[in-house]
This record gives C-alpha cells, sequence and structure tokens, in this order.
C-alpha cells in the first residue's frame, strides 16, 4: 500500500508555507503527524514534497507512536546531544582551577605567573596538560566555578596611614556640620589632572556610526601652541554645585587660592549674601597643601578683602580620595568628555559646564589665562607675622591640618632702619662654632667638617637617587641643588640638638630655616659620624630652647648676630 498521494498533494503547498514559521520540534512533529497520516510509505513521500530530511520526518513519526515528546519547553528530549567536557573528562576542572590559584597565590613554579589569565592562555595550558579544552569551555568553567574578570582594588593605604586619620576625618565631619547648620558655606577644593589640549584621544568610549570613529593624534606629544591646562574645581556641598577655574599656566597656590576667589566673586557672595565665615577642606599637599606658605598667604589676603573668616581642614596624607570634589565633580566632568577630544579652550570650557548628574549637580566653568610663575618663595617670617596678629590660628587638635584665617588688617611694615638685619650665614656659623659651644676647638671643628664635607654630599646624592628612583632627568648635569644651609651649619645643628638638647624647632628658628630640614639634616650627621666611631654625647650643660643658647653664649662671652628668638614653644612651621 503506498502513501495518500491525494492528502500529501493537497496539505503539500500548505506545508511549504506553514513549516517556516514553526520551531524544530513543532516542525519535527507536523512533519511526522503527516507522514502517519498518509499511511505506509508516508515518510519518504512527505521527505519529497517538504524538502526535509527523511530522519526528521521519521523522527518526528517515532515520537508521537512512542508517546515520548518533548516535554514543554524544550525541543529536544533529555539526555540528547554530546556530552559536556567536564563530565567525560573529569579531570579537567581541577587543572583549570590549579592554574588558576596557582598564579592567584603567586607560586613561582605556576605555568601562567608571569603572563595573563586569558582564556586562550588556560586552554593552551590544559590542552598542553592533555585535556582538550577551547577559550570558550574554559570562560564558561570559570563562570560556572564563581570567577569573574577583576579589576585590581585600591584599598591597601600603605605606609602613608596616618595615627589620627580617622580622628582628621571626624574633625572635618563636625566642621562640616556645624557650618552648614549656621548656614555658612562649606567648599571642597583641588586641582584636577593636567588635560592636554587638541586632537588628543581621551579615555572612554561614547556612540558614533560602526567603523567610523574619532581620529586622534598617534601620539601623544604636546600641542605647542594650545599647551595643557589645569582645572581647578570648587565644590559648594550645600548647594551640589561646582565652579571650575580652567588654568592655562602652572598650577600653583596662587592660582589656587584666585581660584577660590573667582569662584566667590561669580557665585558665592549671591548665594551666601549673609555668610561671616567659609569652610574650606583641601588635599594635604599640592598647590593647597598645608605645608604651601603661599596658601595661606593667599588665603589671608583673601580674607581681608572679603571680610571673611577662612576655615581650612586638610586631609590626611593619602586620603585625597576622600575629598568629596574627586567623586562628586571631577567623576563627573570626566565621564561627560569620555572619548571626546579637548581641541580648544573652548570646547573644554562648554564640555565643563554641560555637565550635570540626576541629583541636580551644576557647574560653572570660566578660562583663567593669567600667568602664575613656579619658584615664589614665602618667608617664614611672614607666617609668623600672621600667626602674632592673630590673623592665622592653627587649631587645638592637628594645628598643621587645622587653621582659621581671620580678616584681620595687614601688619604695617615696620621702618626700615628699625628693622634687625639678618645676619649673614659666615658670621652666625662663625660666632656659634665657638668651643664654650661646640666642646672641641675651631680648629678641630673646621677639620671636622672638612672630613664629612664628600661623605654628605655623597649620601645626600644617594638618597636622592633612590627617591627619583634613577638618575636625574633632563639634560642638566654637575652637582644636585644647593643646600639650604653650609655643612658647618648642619654640623652646628647636629652638635646643638645632641651635645646641648636643643629640640629641632628651637634649632630652626636660630638658623631661620623648617624644623623638618634640621631634623633630617642632623640624624645624618649623627649617622655619618657614627661610622667613623664619632658619638656626639651629652654635654654638662643641657640648653632646651633659643633663648637658653643665648644666654649661655652671652655668659661666656660671645655674641650671636640677629634678633633674639622667642622663647616659648611654637606650632609647626611652613615651608614656602
Amino acid at each position: 500500500m503506498s502513501a495518500n498521494s491525494e492528502l500529501l498533494e493537497l496539505l503539500g503547498p500548505e506545508l511549504q508555507l506553514l513549516l517556516p514559521e514553526l520551531d524544530e520540534k513543532s516542525r519535527r512533529l507536523t512533519l511526522g503527524a503527516v507522514a502517519r497520516a498518509a499511511g505506509d510509505g508516508g515518510i519518504g513521500a512527505v521527505a519529497r514534497v517538504t524538502g526535509a530530511s527523511w530522519q526528521t520526518v521519521a523522527d518526528g513519526a517515532a515520537e508521537l507512536a512512542s508517546g515520548q515528546v518533548a516535554p514543554p519547553g524544550r525541543v529536544r528530549r533529555a539526555g540528547a546531544g554530546r556530552k559536556k567536557l567536564a563530565e567525560t573528562d573529569p579531570g579537567l576542572v581541577p587543572a583549570l582551577l590549579a592554574l588558576v590559584e596557582d598564579s592567584t597565590r603567586g607560586d613561582p613554579e605556576s605555568p601562567l605567573m608571569w603572563t595573563t589569565k586569558s582564556a586562550k592562555h588556560l586552554a593552551d595550558e590544559l590542552t598542553g596538560q592533555g585535556h582538550r579544552c577551547s577559550p570558550q569551555t574554559a570562560w564558561r568553567l570559570l563562570r560556572e566555578q564563581g570567577f569573574s574578570l577583576q579589576a585590581n582594588a585600591k584599598v591597601i593605604e600603605g605606609k602613608q596611614a596616618h595615627p589620627d586619620r580617622d580622628a582628621q576625618f571626624r574633625y572635618i565631619a563636625a566642621q562640616a556640620k556645624e557650618h552648614l547648620a549656621a548656614g555658612q558655606p562649606v567648599i571642597s577644593v583641588d586641582a584636577k589632572k593636567r588635560e592636554q589640549v587638541g586632537e588628543h584621544g581621551n579615555a572612554g568610549q561614547e556612540w558614533r556610526p560602526e567603523g567610523d570613529p574619532v581620529a586622534v593624534r598617534d601620539h601623544d606629544f604636546p600641542d605647542e601652541e594650545l599647551g595643557k591646562v589645569t582645572p581647578y574645581g570648587i565644590y559648594d556641598v550645600a548647594a551640589n554645585a561646582g565652579f571650575v577655574n580652567v588654568g592655562t599656566d602652572h598650577n600653583t597656590a596662587a592660582f589656587a587660592v584666585e581660584s577660590v576667589r573667582c569662584w566667590w566673586d561669580t557665585l558665592g557672595k549671591d548665594a551666601y549674601p549673609g555668610a561671616r565665615r567659609l569652610l574650606v577642606t583641601a588635599d594635604a599637599g599640592g598647590s593647597n597643601g598645608y605645608r604651601a606658605g603661599a596658601w595661606k598667604t593667599g588665603l589671608a589676603d583673601l580674607a581681608r578683602q572679603t571680610g571673611l573668616e577662612i576655615t581650612v581642614c586638610h586631609f590626611p596624607p593619602g586620603t585625597s580620595k576622600w575629598n568629596k570634589i574627586e567623586h562628586r565633580l571631577f567623576s563627573q566632568i570626566s565621564r561627560n568628555w569620555r572619548a571626546r577630544p579637548l581641541t580648544s579652550h573652548e570646547v573644554i570650557i562648554k564640555t565643563i559646564a554641560a555637565t550635570t548628574t540626576t541629583t541636580g549637580l551644576t557647574v560653572t566653568a570660566a578660562l583663567d589665562e593669567r600667568a602664575c610663575p613656579t619658584g615664589i618663595r614665602v618667608p617664614a617670617a611672614q607666617i609668623r607675622a600672621l600667626q602674632d596678629t592673630g590673623a592665622l590660628t592653627r587649631h587645638p587638635f592637628h594645628g598643621d591640618w587645622n587653621y582659621t584665617i581671620r580678616p584681620a588688617p595687614a601688619p604695617a611694615a615696620p621702618p626700615a632702619p628699625a628693622a634687625p638685619a639678618p645676619a649673614p650665614a659666615s658670621l652666625l656659623t662663625d660666632a656659634l662654632c665657638d668651643p664654650a659651644l661646640t666642646g672641641m676647638s675651631r680648629q678641630d671643628f673646621a677639620a671636622l667638617a672638612a672630613a664629612l664635607e664628600i661623605p654628605f654630599a655623597a649620601a645626600r646624592e644617594q638618597r636622592l637617587h633612590l627617591d627619583r628612583g634613577g638618575p636625574r632627568r633632563g639634560w642638566r648635569k654637575g652637582p644636585a641643588a644647593p643646600l639650604k644651609l653650609s655643612l658647618p651649619a648642619y654640623l652646628l645643628a647636629a652638635i646643638f640638638r645632641y651635645r646641648l638638647g636643643m629640640t629641632c624647632q628651637h634649632i630652626a628658628g636660630v638658623f631661620d630655616v623648617d624644623h623638618s630640614t634640621i631634623s633630617v639634616a642632623t640624624r645624618h650627621i649623627a649617622d655619618l659620624l657614627n661610622r667613623d666611631g664619632t658619638v656626639i654625647t651629652p654635654g654638662p650643660d643641657q640648653l632646651r630652647t633659643a633663648g637658653d643658647l643665648r644666654r649661655h653664649a652671652a655668659a661666656a662671652g660671645i655674641t650671636i648676630p640677629g634678633p633674639p628668638a622667642a622663647d616659648s614653644t611654637s606650632q609647626p612651621r611652613d615651608t614656602p
């Protein structure tokens, strides 16, 4: 008995229209049902009419006859298809985990310790060990074992973590809360990294027609005409508003203060018409660092001009990422100009000003083309004058990080004839190397200083080499930067510290340098002397302050040139 040809003639055209709209399971069962209805020889006849595979038609008819149709949600019955490699090769997953974990632990014998753990490298190594595996299989197995691609997490703070770090965080938070509750402005300030102006590539991706990326230079050499810019930001915490002063010159303390001034003149005074105080949170270093004397004197001028009492709280060293401006303003600016070449100053200003967030951030940007020369030093005496007049008041907790600058009138400059002339360094050193202070004759002192000259210079050059990670760069050759004091002066400082018992703070007052300079130099002098078997032992007279030194010298008939130093213990000195 042959297949029902009339049925096939009727259903054939309809099947041609229906089958393309069905999935694999429905198509297989439909073909099988028609073949069963066509009778003997129906499987081959249906295959010829529809062009389907004889096996497909036979499988569909067999499923309908047995009643073992694939359950809902499945195209085929369970158990079909090739077994997974992890099932046929039980050692595959352990071998893969061994490769990944060895390189994670840092096992130097691991084959992939010194290369990338890409899926291809893992698959190649597994194949070499006798486990047939493709990169796709290695990737899938790692996913199944709970692995994922991970970037580095910057959470190890290292040796810079200050013991008072958390206490300073709490202090800043308390200051900000008090200012905000009183309706006084609180701003977070910092300088963003310098950006190259021109057709340079910018990190990130942006939507573009496929195969049509923005063309940029293949090298990031600075444009001689456009140069670089430094965006200095001020973030108003209460208003959720940013101000960015885009400078075309150097990032100096004067530029930082001028940026704060521009913010106040542009936005601050209108947003806070009744403000009497201003809280500034800043990083520990850079142009607005706590050691920058020019930053403090610039803020003092700003306080006098605006009438504001300016309180500054610095974040501890190594914690700049906690400054609100970093994640409230700068990160949003970076996202806004991702994959966009900063081809001109206008593009930079407009891109920054267009930065917004769903929380309501608004940004104002301005171009600052004024010159900001570097190398301007502020004498330590100028900082002391601010403290003496009450314009600069250091807080009881970490006065180096937390201080208030009041709008006190500028101290009048003393008449030139009445001002004590600073003593030449040679006269001061000559007076201080008296045997009554050093415990040795002038000839022995001079010989000791001469013997230390070469070892001291060599040790200093070695320290500089290690600090910068290699030799000095650039075309300049010759000796390193000049010392702040002469070697005999450093030797005297070491004798005063270890023989007379004076503190570095008061020795620094005698030589008019920063106390850290004395602390570091005297330690190095003592180390060099100890190598030669020379130890500075405490003398019979123990002095503490610069006043004690002058009184002791006067009793021995020694006149120390220069104005007398105060006996009171001062706060930490500022470097220019």
